[in-house]
């Protein structure tokens, strides 16, 4: 079944070939009013037409793929597929199935990132029970030890009754050596935890670091990014995002290969890094994409600081050093978006791309500032 079957636009459309479409007045069953109920029941209508209208805009096969893919999207749920289809559709080409699956694979491993963090987290907390529980027991035995000390020590200063008083000092001195046997097996223990936290906390940090460029990577942001913005809205401040992307790299990967290619990446990152801050954060989003938090500043103040960096990377002229070859100029461009002028800082982030887009068209090095308006939630499934 495809999009354009003539079963999606029976009565109901969609929704009637779902089962959830409207029923002829002679067959809808009678019931009392629930005006809850039917806000949401007109919320999932109004959710599966869109899905319909997007479907069958793309001429999209309908299945289970296609459905989950258009839900994301519509919804923002899956930022990685908005950001695909957005640069898709702004570059006029169509949005496929193939296109999609390859896209997707391409931009990689999402589920499998999800995955090995809910599996560090689950690790991260077993290791904490272990070294709690380990701690516990490592103080009572200590406190055994103790106590069973002071006993020996009277058992000791006992005058010699007989053969009981003896048998039962051997034993208190032999449990005594065993406890501090197991003192020191859950000392050990402990020290064991620390340093296995202190791997899980190193590979955590490098799950979130771009290995290239020494930045951290899209993953990181997403997390920063949330973070800032809840601390902005909190804090009644300013709150910026652009992307940058640099001009022609393709060409120079062509020209000079990927080793001069991943020096001119680190050369921009290094960059970009200089005016990274407390209040200003910097992450490679992938491929020769950069993404830039500014909090505290103005979209005019954000967009000025990130400017300077750009004309200041225009001046300089590259060398191959492998070859010898100039590479010469190397120049970004950039979108810059008021965060909280967007409304939603998902919506900004679609913001400053499709400025950065703008900036491509009109010539390249140069940074455009999101125009209000530039995306809208309405406009997100034409």
């Amino acid at each position: 079944m495809t999009a354009q079957d003539p079963s999606l636009h029976r009565r109901g459309g969609l929704l009637g070939w779902f089962g959830l479409g409207g029923r002829d007045d002679e067959t809808a069953p009678s019931a009392i009013p629930n005006p809850v109920a039917e806000r949401r029941q007109s919320v999932r209508d109004r959710h599966l037409d869109e899905i319909g209208a997007f479907l069958s805009y793309h001429q999209l096969e309908v299945n289970a793929q296609t459905l989950v893919i258009a839900s994301n999207y519509l919804t923002g749920n899956d930022p990685q597929v908005v950001r695909l289809i957005d640069r898709r559709v702004q570059a006029r080409e169509p949005v496929t199935l193939d296109w999609l699956e390859d896209a997707l694979s391409e931009e990689g491993m999402g589920d499998e990132a999800e995955l090995l963090e809910r599996l560090m987290e689950r690790l991260e907390q077993g290791v904490e029970e272990f070294g709690k529980t380990s701690r516990a027991a490592r103080e009572a035995t200590s406190a055994y030890h103790s106590e069973l000390s002071k006993e020996a020590g009277k058992l000791d200063a006992v005058p010699s009754t007989g053969a009981v008083i003896t048998e039962l000092a051997s034993i208190t001195k032999a449990m005594l050596k065993r406890t501090l046997e197991i003192e020191k097996a859950m000392q050990r223990s402990e020290e064991q935890t620390r340093t296995l936290k202190g791997k899980l906390e190193e590979t955590r940090r490098s799950a979130e670091e771009d290995h290239l460029t020494g930045l951290p990577n899209r993953r990181a942001f997403e997390a920063r990014y949330e973070a800032e913005y809840r601390a902005a809205r909190a804090a009644a401040e300013p709150l910026c995002v652009a992307f940058c992307d640099i001009d022609h790299f393709k060409r120079v990967n062509d020209t000079h290969g990927h080793d001069a290619g991943d020096r001119v990446l680190k050369l921009v990152a290094e960059n970009l890094a200089r005016i990274s801050d407390e209040r200003c954060h910097v992450a490679r989003h992938g491929g020769e994409e950069f993404v830039v938090l500014f909090r505290d500043l103005t979209v005019s103040e954000a967009f000025d600081k990130l400017d300077r960096l750009r004309a200041a990377l225009a001046e300089r002229r590259l060398v191959n050093r492998a070859t010898d070859l100039p590479i010469g100029q190397v120049t970004f461009s950039a979108g810059i978006a008021d965060v909280f002028a967007c409304g939603d800082r998902r919506l900004a982030l679609r913001a400053a791309d499709a400025a950065l887009y703008r900036a491509k068209i009109d010539g390249r090095n140069r940074i455009c500032v999101a125009e209000p308006g530039e995306v809208k939630p309405s406009q997100l499934a034409a």
